[in-house]
């Protein structure tokens, strides 16, 4: 009786329930990596794109390696920034993390 029951237990089910239900499983782990990960990654990356494609002369801006300055030229891949004084900066465009003063971005 004991080895029937173990029997029953160990041998593979019958039908496609199981596949099923691991089809399932598989669409809804992906369906949550796209809406926690990938979709809003994408979104952010296309607002950081048009925020560099906006920036113009006279903007305040914060580059990835910390420096504060105004935009004192905007060229097609780069800006030149006055950072403090009279030194001035040439950046890539790529390179701006924020813009200061716009309500949109964070911190």
């Amino acid at each position: 009786m004991i080895e029937q029951a173990l029997a029953f237990t160990a041998g593979p089910r019958e039908g496609a329930s199981g596949s099923i239900v691991l089809l399932f499983n598989v669409f809804a782990v992906i369906a949550i990596f796209y809406f926690l990960l990938i979709r809003p990654q994408r979104k952010e990356r296309e607002r950081h794109a048009q925020m560099i494609s906006a920036i113009q002369k006279g903007d305040e801006i914060v580059t990835s390696g910390g420096i504060i300055g105004t935009v004192v030229r905007a060229e097609e891949d780069s800006l030149i920034i006055r950072t403090g004084g009279d030194t001035k900066v040439t950046v890539e465009r790529a390179r701006v993390s924020r813009k200061l003063g716009d309500e949109k971005t964070k911190g």
